[in-house]
């Protein structure tokens, strides 16, 4: 994954005719990786253009996300994968939160979020930025409730 972070953080999406693809391999790991089956899966993998053809032995953990990607993929999810222990850019952070940069310094120069300078450049921990949507997203369902009890409370809903 060191690749997906040396640039810009990019989500990976499905074109239209290769949803259905992408369900039915889903479906396909899935049978094979049961919660009860920790057993590592062999894998046959052949290139149909080069003829090239390569056995794998996959780790129960991995086909099981394998499976979840493929399914998101699907459903015409967009799809990003970074280790939970990556360092990010400011730009890479401000992409994954879909804010402009100059607001996530902002945010990190408030105190909102843990970051390490190197050299003149911030660094944020990945599991930090997590931490951090999650709280705000816990906040923006908390005033959505309080307003709507409010809104109730002056007979404003029906």
């Amino acid at each position: 994954m060191t690749t997906l972070l040396a640039g810009h953080v990019q989500s990976i999406v499905l074109p239209e005719h290769e949803t259905a693809l992408a369900q039915a391999s889903s479906d396909a790991l899935a049978h094979f990786n049961t919660a009860e089956s920790q057993q590592p899966l062999s894998l046959h993998l052949e290139n149909p253009h080069t003829g090239q053809k390569i056995d794998a032995i996959i780790p129960s953990a991995a086909v099981r996300v394998f499976a979840e990607v493929l399914a998101k993929m699907a459903e015409g999810r967009a799809v990003t994968l970074v280790p939970l222990h990556a360092e990010l850019s400011t730009q890479q952070a401000a992409e994954l939160l879909g804010v402009s940069r100059p607001y996530f310094i902002k945010l990190l120069e408030q105190g909102k979020m843990p970051f390490r300078k190197v050299g003149e450049q911030r660094r944020v921990l990945y599991q930090d930025l997590l931490r951090y949507m999650e709280a705000y997203q816990k906040a923006a369902h908390a005033a959505l409730d309080e307003m709507t009890a409010e809104a109730q409370s002056m007979g404003l809903y029906d």
